[in-house]
């Protein structure tokens, strides 16, 4: 028995509806996924360790200008260098600590509180990462947050700065998170 013409019509809607729906979850749920991130996600409390935050443009129509991530002032991190990206300049800000930090058997006064790379672009459907190594990491704190600005050629820009609760839902825009584990044995 053949198919009606009116059932294959409905069929084909249907069909057609349901592609549109998988399209739709789909961009959505890439969106969601696709934001800046720390990479690798944990480094022992105490060390010094090289880790990058991971920045992919979200956008068909604009490039990655401008990265801007504030480091933590609750929990300071003494030293910061940079690796260069082809393309791309940094500057850093220090700020006076409220309490000095103890490193390498003298007081320091004072940590890197944002770093900011612009010059370079990202132009849509890549990414780029931006590594620093940093140290020594705070041993009382059991993850570390960055704030992340991302702007765009158009001039938009995404403040991936909010915190994710413990045990809720991520946000929207998530601020990068560092998770610190237990402090290494040896070097």
């Amino acid at each position: 028995m053949r198919p009606s013409p009116r059932s294959i019509r409905c069929l084909r809607r249907a069909l057609g509806a349901g592609l549109l729906i998988a399209g739709v979850i789909a961009a959505a749920s890439l969106q969601a996924s696709a934001h800046v991130t720390v990479k690798p996600g944990e480094a022992p409390r105490g060390s010094f360790s090289v880790f990058s935050f991971s920045v992919p443009n979200e956008r068909s129509d604009a490039s990655t200008v401008k990265l801007e991530i504030t480091f933590p002032a609750e929990n300071p991190i003494p030293f910061v260098s940079v690796q260069p990206v082809p393309g791309w300049t940094w500057t850093a800000e220090k700020a006076t600590l409220a309490k000095p930090i103890e490193g390498h058997g003298k007081p320091i006064t004072e940590a890197v509180s944002k770093i900011t790379w612009t010059g370079g672009e990202i132009k849509p459907g890549e990414f780029q990462l931006f590594t620093v190594s940093a140290g020594p990491l705070p041993t009382n704190a059991k993850q570390l947050e960055f704030k992340a600005v991302q702007t765009y050629s158009n001039g938009e820009v995404v403040r991936w700065i909010e915190p994710a609760p413990k045990g809720g839902p991520e946000p929207e825009f998530p601020a990068p998170v560092l998770q610190l584990t237990k402090k290494s044995k040896g070097h």
